[in-house]
């Protein structure tokens, strides 16, 4: 892969990473939901998840936008087997710390995982998702989706 192939969302979607319609009440209930699944289809390694949370509480993923918040939670790249970009539309918002404000919050509703494991890979993921996560039109179709072939279709 040369150094100007940006790196597209859709080529790292995982159908069982795709996770509609959940009722996670707070980030570490997400996490585990994530872990849960992606420990048993052996994309990560069982420090997946305590890295995730520890990164979380150090380095906020939170994004405030102008009508709701998103976030793009992330860690190591040596506890992933496999990459993928989970996502999760939860049906009420979850309370993420925000990036650029540790101490506020932002109610979340759309969260990417990140599970990415080749150096540089995640400046470049970010910057693809900073195009899509600044399009509410994209946001509320990720939100209106009723199944995974909708999220592939949308973030294609």
């Amino acid at each position: 892969m040369s150094d100007n192939t940006t790196l597209k969302v859709s080529d790292y979607l995982r159908e069982p990473l795709i996770l509609l319609n959940t009722n996670f009440n707070s980030t570490d209930e997400l996490f585990n939901g994530v872990n849960d699944i992606a420990f048993a289809e052996g994309f990560v390694t069982d420090q997946f998840l305590p890295k995730i949370k520890a990164r979380e509480a150090t380095f906020p993923t939170g994004l405030q936008l102008e009508d709701r918040g998103v976030a793009i939670p992330h860690t190591d790249a040596d506890t992933i087997n496999k990459e993928f970009v989970a996502v999760v539309v939860n049906q009420q918002p979850i309370s993420f710390k925000r990036m650029d404000d540790p101490d506020s919050t932002t109610p979340v509703k759309v969260a990417f995982v990140l599970g990415l494991n080749q150096p540089h890979a995640q400046l470049e993921m970010l910057q693809s998702l900073m195009g899509i996560i600044q399009d509410s039109s994209i946001l509320d179709k990720l939100e209106a989706a009723t199944d995974q072939k909708d999220i592939q279709q949308i973030l294609n």
